[in-house]
């Protein structure tokens, strides 16, 4: 019995194998590469405002959030951050981080004039997005798979030869990025308020730059 069980361990093992070399040499390996360039539609800020006291920096405060409620923020879109106090300062003692998400139908010029205020102590970008990037990250791999299949078919084709079913798909992140920098804002992200009264400076929508999403995704196709 125990060498009937190790031949019978000995031909599947060879049969393994010589599966393994046929699949091998049987096989086509492609990449296939698609990108994107999406419009951003959501811009994050961080925002820092100041006071020499409590109750000041409440009205700052509610000052704040007046001012992103006029120019369409929700509430929901504003998340406290943090809050400090200096106790060694005569002037400032008091200070609050918040985030604010500020989408395309907002008018961006008017926020920015709007907190051009003495009470803000600082105004960055923090991240530009868009809010259906998920959707469009899986149409750039299934468009990258599709050229993978496209790829394999024609160089098979010049020899006489058919795609067979996939062996293997393994998907390769070469570039993508949610945040991207607005073309106002490049080297000017942790000045912004020093720029804001510059009116030669457009920070509409329109001057941010395309998020850029790129995946390759490589495959191994039989040879029929």
């Amino acid at each position: 019995m125990k060498l009937k069980h190790f031949l019978l361990i000995g031909i599947l093992t060879l049969g393994s194998f010589v599966n393994a070399q046929e699949v091998k040499k049987n096989a086509i390996e492609v990449t296939g590469v698609a990108e994107m360039e999406v419009e951003p539609d959501e811009i994050i800020f961080s925002i820092g405002i100041k006071a020499d006291n409590k109750n000041d920096l409440a009205d700052n405060e509610k000052k704040m959030f007046e001012i992103l409620k006029n120019a369409g923020v929700k509430n929901e879109d504003i998340k406290f951050k943090s809050m400090y106090q200096n106790i060694y300062s005569k002037t400032a003692k008091f200070s609050k981080n918040y985030e604010f998400k500020v989408s395309a139908k907002a008018n961006l010029s008017k926020v920015m004039e709007d907190l051009n205020q003495k009470w803000v102590t600082s105004l960055n970008v923090s991240e530009v997005k868009n809010s259906k990037i998920a959707d469009f990250r899986k149409v750039v791999k299934i468009n990258a798979l599709k050229a993978a299949k496209e790829k394999a078919d024609y160089l098979l084709e010049s020899m006489g030869k058919k795609t067979g079913s996939p062996l293997e798909i393994v998907e390769i992140e070469d570039y993508t990025s949610d945040t991207v920098m607005p073309v106002a804002y490049k080297s000017r992200a942790n000045s912004i308020q020093m720029e804001m009264a510059d009116a030669s400076v457009d920070f509409s929508f329109g001057n941010i730059e395309n998020i850029k999403l790129k995946y390759s995704i490589k495959t191994r196709y039989e040879i029929l």
